[in-house]
């Protein structure tokens, strides 16, 4: 039974909550069992995603494989000409940072290919300069760098939960443009990568969080703060999208409900920017623009 049919009383639980979507009143209670039957009849095609099913699995894997292969490559040029990368991950919760973060780095020399997952600010690191300890684990010669969430949450998280001043946000809209041309100016390829996902997705992933035991640590307090502030994440990453894509820092927008077209997709896009030795076009293939665009007009 769905739970939008069930009596009042069986909807009440812990963490139940209201939602707005698509003109609907729905009850979500994340700590029931039973996902409801809404969430998996439209979670896929959620946010008018191109595709009926999922990447067929041997092809996804296969595809992977030849381009983790061209990654390999891209090390050995990096350690080669000293070339310095940095990629940035963002997206809602549960868009899939972390599986495509993964994707890219899973058979790459950690030597010399890190992840950033910094954690909330220390009293010392708020006192400094906002962008201080993000140029901290900025790489060194040779090294790819990939940011789990960066310094744009003071473009999402900080304002809609009220972490940041409105005044520090739209500070940080006017700064970021400048500090990622000095960064280009610096010689660092930067990639800015947003991952969207649909809200019906973002439930389902949410709920088998919840009700996975090797997956509820993912799961946070501020993911449950966060269902009812669909529409206000929506509107800063509009606008983020609009004032900090520029030639510097370009934003790669991905759809992101099947990972496994989002993953193939991201590596295909930084691969094909990159001008390593030993570069193989016809195993890196073509993105998919229907899941890859560029800059904010890719989600009108």
């Amino acid at each position: 039974m769905a739970l939008d049919d069930a009596p009042a009383e069986a909807r009440r639980g812990s963490r139940a909550v209201e939602l707005e979507i698509d003109g609907r009143s729905r009850i979500f209670d994340i700590d029931d069992p039973d996902l409801p039957k809404w969430i998996d009849e439209e979670a896929f095609r959620s946010d008018d995603y191109p595709y009926k099913k999922k990447l067929d699995r041997e092809e996804y894997e296969e595809t992977l494989t030849k381009l983790q292969i061209e990654l390999v490559k891209v090390q050995f040029w990096m350690q080669a000409t000293g070339k310095r990368v940095m990629a940035v991950f963002e997206g809602r919760d549960a868009a899939g940072k972390g599986g495509a973060i993964h994707a890219t780095t899973a058979n790459m020399n950690p030597r010399s290919a890190r992840v950033v997952a910094l954690t909330k600010p220390t009293e010392t690191e708020r006192g400094q300069w906002y962008f201080q300890r993000y140029v901290a684990t900025f790489p060194t010669a040779g090294e790819f760098v990939l940011f789990d969430r960066s310094w744009y949450n003071r473009a999402g998280v900080e304002p809609v939960m009220g972490f940041c001043t409105p005044d520090q946000y739209e500070q940080f809209l006017k700064e970021a443009p400048r500090f990622e041309e000095m960064i280009a100016n610096e010689g660092i390829h930067l990639f800015k990568f947003w991952i969207n996902i649909g809200r019906e997705m973002q439930l389902k992933r949410f709920h088998d969080r919840r009700h996975d035991p090797l997956k509820i640590w993912k799961l946070s307090p501020m993911d449950i703060a966060a269902l009812s502030k669909w529409d206000d994440y929506t509107g800063k990453r509009d606008r983020m999208l609009k004032e900090t894509h520029t030639k510097h820092g370009p934003w790669a927008v991905i759809r992101g409900n099947d990972k496994r077209r989002s993953r193939i997709n991201v590596i295909r896009h930084m691969l094909t920017k990159l001008d390593y030795d030993g570069k193989d076009e016809a195993a890196i293939g073509e993105v998919d623009e229907k899941i890859l665009g560029s800059g904010p007009g890719f989600l009108r």
